[in-house]
Order: structure tokens, then C-alpha cells, then sequence
């Protein structure tokens, strides 16, 4: 069956009273455990909801995104960078930004997860390979940006920095979909995926496993709209994907690291123009509500 056909079902993995459980989402906001227990999700702490062996991401493949960012020709390819396994976060995770820095962005995306072995294919063999799809946030802490020779390893790699879920999502067709982002209940990003990405999820992932071989419970990001914006210690931040579900996670404050070494954080020209946006050049209805 095709990660696309209906019904619409939702596979969670959460903890509940110290055990771990895989449960189905159901239509009344319950979580069914397989054992014949039903439970509120609200009882319950939400896990990342797959355990890959890689995270990849997609740089902008959103147009508003890209015309922030002052360029107006279209990439003629994507390209993709890499987020560790310990970025990996649940729903209502907190979002840990350290002392001394100040540009900790939200930035609203779909995640497609990989269901079964994935190399060498052809576009139209994509959907057959998907387990589902589910909402992420790719975090980025700006502060950062000045180092790593553009990887952004430490931008995108602290603990914590893919927050993904509630739970995986299948028998919805995600071009369909429209993305939101809230900021402490303030409407920041919307984009609807099909007119807003350069590429498609099928494109994405025949493109990556032309090389590299694609594993169950893999995830693959596919990019944000414009808008992405700072976070302060107790925002909260919820992304929703119509038809997918809604992640909702909050920012805490930390100490600075103990070692007082190797780049620090800085607030250039460069880590401002990505952190804060270049709303002068996006036509009124995109700009930073």
C-alpha cells in the first residue's frame, strides 16, 4: 500500500508510567495501546516517533524562503546537509538556547520518514518506500553561523534541535497541505507545499538515494517558508501541517558551556541578514506578521 492511500492513520511512540509504547492516534484525541488500554495524550510524554540511522535536510526549497533571502533565479538542483541523531526531540520538548546567545530560530517543516530500504529509484517508486510523514521544526541557533565552513554543524546540531511528531502520518497526501507556524500564538509562517517548494518530496528522496542508501525510520527534511524568526527563553512554538497534526515545544534558558573555547558566538552582518530576514524583499502578504 502506498504511503498516499487512505484511511488516514497515525502510529505515536510515547512513555507511559516509565515503559515505552507505540500506539495508534485516533479520531476523539486518544492513544489505543496494543495491549487494549486507551489513554489521553495529554497522560503521556511524546518520543520522537521513529529512530533513524540519518537525518538529512533540504537548504531552501521553499520560493518564499529563497526571495527572502535576495535571490530571485531558481536552484537548478538541491543541495542537503546533515543533522546528528542526538537533535532528535518529541512533542513538548523543550528548546534549550545558552546563555550569551540570542538568535535561536523556529523553522516550520515536513518530514517525510523513510518505511522501507531506499536506493536507485525512480521518483514514482518514492511513495512505495515512505512509512509516513510527520511535522518538524529545524532549529537553527544563528549565533553560530560564522563557523564550521557553512556544514552548519553547530547551527543546526545541538541537542535537541529536531523536535518531530506528535506521531507518523499516512493516507494523507502532504502536497495537499498547507504549513503553519505560531509563535506564542502569532501566526509567522504559512506556505502551501505544492506551490511553495522548488521540489517535491518524490524529487528529494530519488535525488538522495541515488548515493545514499535510505533506512527505515530515516528522516528526510524538506525545507521552511520565509519568515523564520528568533525565539526567547519561554516562547512557545507550534508548527502544524493540515492533515499531518501540530508540534508544539517551548524555549528554555540555559548556562553558558563550561569551556570557554574554540568560536564563539557572534551577531554579524551575515548571522543577522539569516536570523532576522530581509523583509523588504517579500511582497506584503509573506512578510513577518
Amino acid at each position: 500500500m502506498s504511503v498516499l492511500d487512505g484511511p488516514r492513520r497515525e502510529m505515536r511512540r510515547i512513555l507511559y508510567e516509565g515503559s515505552v509504547y507505540w500506539v495508534t492516534a485516533t479520531e476523539d484525541g486518544r492513544l489505543d495501546l496494543a495491549d487494549g488500554r486507551s489513554v489521553a495524550a495529554k497522560e503521556v510524554r511524546h518520543l520522537p516517533p521513529c529512530t533513524p540511522s540519518k537525518i538529512l535536510c533540504t537548504h531552501i526549497n521553499y520560493r518564499s524562503r529563497w526571495h527572502e533571502q535576495g535571490r530571485s533565479t531558481p536552484p537548478e538542483t538541491p543541495t542537503y546537509f546533515q543533522k546528528p541523531l542526538s537533535t532528535l526531540n518529541g512533542h513538548g520538548g523543550e528548546l534549550v538556547r545558552p546563555e550569551g546567545c540570542k538568535y535561536l530560530n523556529y523553522e516550520g517543516e515536513l518530514a517525510a520518514i523513510i518505511g522501507r530500504v531506499a536506493r536507485n529509484l525512480r521518483p514514482e517508486d518514492v511513495w512505495d518506500h515512505l512509512a509516513g510523514f510527520a511535522v518538524a521544526n529545524d532549529v537553527g541557533l544563528h549565533d553560530m553561523r560564522d563557523t564550521d565552513a557553512g556544514s552548519m554543524l553547530r547551527v543546526k546540531g545541538p541537542d535537541g534541535f529536531c523536535p518531530i511528531g506528535p506521531g507518523i502520518v499516512a493516507g494523507v497526501d502532504p502536497r495537499r497541505s498547507t504549513l503553519r507556524t505560531w509563535h506564542n500564538g502569532r501566526l509567522v509562517q504559512e506556505g502551501q507545499l505544492a506551490e511553495e517548494m522548488f521540489f517535491g518530496i518524490d524529487y528529494l528522496i530519488a535525488d538522495l538515494a541515488r548515493l545514499i542508501t535510505l533506512e527505515p525510520g530515516d528522516i528526510i527534511l524538506t525545507g521552511t517558508p520565509a519568515n523564520s524568526r528568533p525565539m526567547q527563553p519561554g516562547d512557545a512554538i507550534e508548527v502544524e501541517i493540515t492533515g499531518i497534526g501540530r508540534l508544539a515545544n517551548r524555549v528554555v534558558a540555559v548556562p553558558a558551556p563550561r569551556a570557554r573555547l574554540g568560536h564563539q558566538p557572534t551577531d554579524s552582518e551575515n548571522v543577522r541578514r539569516t536570523a532576522l530576514g530581509n523583509d523588504e524583499r517579500l511582497p506584503p502578504q509573506l512578510r513577518q506578521r
